[in-house]
């Protein structure tokens, strides 16, 4: 009795995780958020960024566009397949307005992720210089 008991309780667990395991392309950034930290106002100029994500699913990943919001250029991504472990990026730049304000910018990714389309975030703030005495 006590080895029927086992055998089940092995071959449902079994069946769970495989259940649960990660099936098709999965797109995941490596930082998902990127801090640019304070930019001064007489500092400003073209930023440009290089957003690293990952494969972390079991099939190939297709990056079908990318796309950004409100300034943010797409310079380029990856267009050939990524296989399961290998990394991707999305080429951007931004030019942040020379006055104080607070930087929040996201750039979507679309591919054959079975989740659908992921965003990346960029934050920051540009601010007047400190006054020198």
């Amino acid at each position: 009795m006590k080895r029927l008991f086992l055998l089940i309780f092995t071959v449902l667990t079994g069946v769970s995780l495989l259940a649960g395991a990660v099936k098709g392309p999965r797109l995941e950034f490596v930082t998902p958020v990127i801090d640019l930290g304070t930019i001064f106002t007489d500092k400003v100029e073209l930023i440009t960024l290089k957003i690293e994500f990952k494969n972390t699913g079991d099939q190939p990943l297709l990056v079908s566009t990318s796309r950004g919001c409100c300034g943010t250029r797409i310079v380029d991504w990856t267009r050939e397949p990524i296989n399961p472990g290998e990394k991707g990026i999305v080429e951007i730049q931004i030019r942040p307005a020379p006055h104080p304000h607070t930087i929040s910018r996201i750039v979507t990714i679309e591919s054959n992720d079975t989740e659908g389309p992921k965003t990346a975030r960029i934050t920051g703030k540009v601010e007047a210089p400190p006054s020198v005495l």
